[in-house]
């Protein structure tokens, strides 16, 4: 299982670090390692939240997301995107951009770290509308009861998340965007620029989500029709569990997937510059990074985990919600991907233990446990008088 899923990463690994080794010797080597163990302790919560959404793809759909999905995770995000900020930040053409990087390389790095604050203010909102769609959702199981119970009493007031996003963009952009950090430690006004660069990261969510809910709510409609396929995967002594989104809904999925997972690469990109930049390293090595990502995913969703530990989607939600917030501070105050990587990581183990504890407590016929981090009501599968037990199924990341 483990070499089939992660095969192709084991081989992009041994290929990206022979290439850089040789080309560049072992500092290339050592750079580029560096690179993908970064890239993929800040994406690890990326994998936890696609495997929410591609659990509900079939197996083709899975298999695109490994094969042409990755193609545009490495090329488009990792080697077309920072050139493509260039290119626009410096009013030139993408082959000048290329040019610059590779001939001037201190001012690539210049033009890239002065349009922050726009790739901050967009990725941000995104993410941030990802997180509070979740948290405002009435969930079957609670990992911080006490706060996500009345959260999600709140969020039967429609459009809350965009109003709540909306008031967090203009916060931002008369305070934080007033200094906004820019290369050498200059600090000036980009408030117009946080201000347009959010509204867009917030119209490019409800776009996404709102084709990808669309067409899944159709497939709702054939309920009785996809009964009968998984009863007839059953006799046919296949998982019912990879009958699942196919046609246009599985594209926007597909969509929503490439657009989230852009969107967490932007701190990776930006966090790149902090050690090399050099474009050609920075492709290797979160491109190496990215492909652990997509492999992670494929394995959290074949493996069940998901379901075996049901508090892990919401650590990775938080997740979300934590690099949000870091990533509209970072316009104006530098933070180290460390502190960045370590939360994520940090929250996503807090929930995986919370889910162990769920579990062997429910294995001793006690009720859920409680969660690590301020404890699970306790009435998940027991039930409270309350909606839980009746709550719907959820797509993850509020889509």
């Amino acid at each position: 299982m483990i070499l089939k899923t992660f095969g192709w990463s084991f081989g992009v690994t041994a290929a990206g670090l022979a290439l850089a080794a040789y080309f560049w010797g072992w500092e290339g080597f050592a750079v580029v390692a560096i690179l993908s163990i970064l890239e993929i302790s800040l994406s690890f919560d990326n994998a936890v939240v696609n495997a929410g959404v591609l659990k509900k793809m079939n197996a083709f759909w899975q298999k695109i997301f490994l094969t042409i999905g990755i193609l545009i995770a490495v090329f488009g995000m990792r080697l077309v995107f920072p050139v493509v900020i260039v290119a626009i930040s410096a009013s030139i053409g993408p082959v000048e951009a290329v040019q610059l990087a590779l001939d001037e390389p201190d001012r690539y790095e210049q033009l890239v770290t002065d349009a922050h604050p726009s790739i901050a203010a967009f990725g941000g909102m995104f993410l941030l509308m990802i997180f509070l769609n979740f948290i405002f959702d009435d969930h079957e199981h609670k990992w911080i009861g006490w706060l996500e119970r009345p959260l999600a009493r709140l969020g039967k007031v429609d459009m809350l998340s965009v109003c709540i996003a909306l008031i967090v963009l203009f916060v931002t952009a008369v305070t934080l965007a007033t200094g906004a950090h820019q290369h050498g430690g200059a600090h000036v006004d980009k408030s117009a620029t946080v201000l347009t660069a959010g509204i867009l990261g917030l119209i490019t969510y409800l776009m996404v989500a709102g084709l990808s809910g669309h067409f899944e709510n159709k497939l709702e409609e054939e309920e009785e029709r996809e009964h009968e396929e998984e009863e007839a995967a059953k006799r046919a002594g296949k998982d019912p569990t990879m009958v699942g989104l196919a046609g246009k809904a599985a594209f926007f999925m597909f969509l929503y997937l490439e657009v989230l997972d852009a969107s967490f690469s932007f701190d990776g990109v930006i966090g790149a510059f902090a050690i090399t930049n050099h474009i050609f390293w920075m492709a290797l090595g979160l491109g190496i990074g990215a492909m652990y990502v997509r492999s992670l995913t494929v394995y959290l969703v074949r493996q069940g985990t998901l379901d075996d530990y049901v508090y892990l989607e919401h650590g990775a939600h938080y997740a979300i919600g934590a690099l949000a917030a870091l990533l509209l501070i970072t316009i104006k105050y530098q933070i180290s991907e460390v502190i960045t990587g370590l939360l994520g990581v940090g929250l996503i183990a807090a929930s995986f233990w919370s889910s162990v504890r769920r579990n062997r407590a429910i294995a001793a016929g006690g009720d859920d446990g409680g969660g690590g981090g301020g404890g699970d009501d306790g009435d998940d599968d027991a039930g409270d008088g309350g909606d839980d037990s009746e709550a719907k199924p959820e797509v993850p990341s509020g889509v």
